[in-house]
């Protein structure tokens, strides 16, 4: 289940909630009672790393293969392409 963070606008608090995504936004503040109390928009809290299938298959092409003149930057011009 996600974590969902709301702030109320009347008295400030800020909390976190653990709700299932079909429910409900929390619509009451639990501090003050207020209707002020707004979910709000944060990045998500993880990254994906490493060389699984998000980074061969979602990255919009091969960017991996050497360039057509034959050298791996593309120009002649670094010590690789030596």
């Amino acid at each position: 289940m996600p974590i969902y963070e709301y702030r109320c606008d009347g008295c400030g608090v800020q909390k976190e909630h653990l709700q299932k995504i079909s429910d409900a936004p929390v619509a009451v503040c639990p501090e003050c009672g207020s209707g002020d109390y707004r979910k709000l928009v944060s990045a998500a809290g993880f990254q994906l790393k490493g060389a699984g299938w998000y980074a061969t298959d979602f990255k919009g092409g091969n960017n991996s293969a050497p360039a057509a003149s034959g050298h791996s930057c593309g120009t002649g011009g670094c010590g690789s392409c030596n």
